[in-house]
């Protein structure tokens, strides 16, 4: 198994009300030598805004904003903005994230050149119900997955009130270059990770998610395979290009006595061609065993969503028990040669 060094918190609550319950899941970007940090803040009651700080060395915290980049602002994410990925093609970053109105978990875009100023695309997903789901499934010939079809997908069309209920779509993460000159973007219906092509955001039209879900099978990218992602899995960090291809961070998810467990999971992926699978590692790369990823606001949880190269390392940021933010590393040469001891 390959040596993985946990390199402990790095970021934890303070008493400012915007951050004073937790602080998780962090989209991190380098750019010009300086590391980036855009982290999910969350106040009492659970709403999320995107805090921010910077790093002079990927372990060293050396300035922290006094209030969030983002906050809630438009009825999609007035319950909070989640989970944040960012990665940066051309001159333009773009930053995904989780918009949760109380009801509704959808995935949703903003893009900035400066990564002080950011622009609202909206929503993203599909924001169909679960009726309408399985009404284009049916045009697709192919089986899925009967976990597609089970209680946490299968949502009442709307609340008591007439509020429009959604399938649940998240872990939005974009590729950080474009793949056959189109947008690459990964997101999450239980129990697989779907993808997404496109030229423009505006292709994204009520047609366009009819027939992409009547060819749904088509769109299957990556599915769960091993005991210690049995329960299903999601994006993770935006993949990162290395010579041997992509290499894919995701978080995968098995069920037990206490509750889900979610670990860290890594997988290499053709460089032309990411849905084709060239090696996973048949065991997590990351799993809860520190205090600090066992016990919190939820029990047993390594979340990662954001990594970074640096002195030919690969440092990875996770979510730690929905409490605070923590680092692991592992040498990029050792982790390479390690998955390909497991090409398929």
């Amino acid at each position: 198994m390959i040596a993985v060094k946990r390199e402990g918190v790095i970021l934890e609550t303070t008493n400012l009300d915007f951050e004073d319950e937790s602080v998780i899941n962090p989209a991190v970007i380098v750019d010009g030598g300086v590391i980036h940090m855009f982290y999910r803040a969350v106040k009492t009651g659970n709403i999320s805004s995107i805090g921010y700080c910077r790093l002079e060395n990927p372990l060293k915290v050396v300035y922290r904003a006094s209030k969030p980049i983002l906050f809630p602002s438009l009825d999609n994410e007035c319950h909070g903005i989640e989970d944040p990925r960012i990665v940066k093609i051309d001159d333009t970053f773009y930053l995904t994230y989780t918009a949760y109105d109380g009801d509704n978990v959808v995935g949703a875009l903003a893009t900035s050149k400066d990564l002080k100023h950011f622009t609202r695309s909206g929503v993203i997903t599909s924001q169909i119900s679960y009726s309408k789901f399985v009404e284009w499934l049916k045009n697709d010939k192919h089986p899925h997955n009967d976990k597609y079809f089970r209680l946490y997908n299968r949502r009442q069309f709307a609340t008591n009130t007439g509020k429009l209920l959604y399938i649940l779509d998240k872990d939005l993460v974009m590729f950080p270059s474009k793949i056959n000159g189109k947008f690459f973007f990964l997101h999450r219906i239980r129990p697989d990770i779907q993808s997404l092509s496109i030229n423009k955001i505006d292709d994204l039209t009520l047609p366009f998610w009819k027939e992409y879900y009547s060819n749904f099978s088509k769109h299957i990218f990556f599915k769960p395979h091993y005991n210690h992602e049995s329960s299903y899995i999601g994006a993770g960090c935006p993949p990162i290009k290395v010579d041997e291809g992509w290499l894919m961070i995701y978080h995968s998810v098995y069920d037990t006595t206490e509750g889900y467990v979610y670990s860290a999971s890594v997988a290499l992926l053709n460089k032309f061609n990411p849905s084709i699978e060239i090696a996973r590692l048949p065991y997590p790369l990351l799993k809860p065993e520190k205090d600090y990823e066992t016990k919190g606001v939820v029990n047993h949880v390594c979340f990662p969503t954001g990594a970074i190269i640096w002195d030919d390392r690969l440092y990875i940021y996770y979510g730690a028990a929905d409490k605070c933010i923590a680092c692991a590393s592992v040498s990029l040469k050792e982790l390479i040669d390690e998955l390909l001891n497991y090409t398929k």
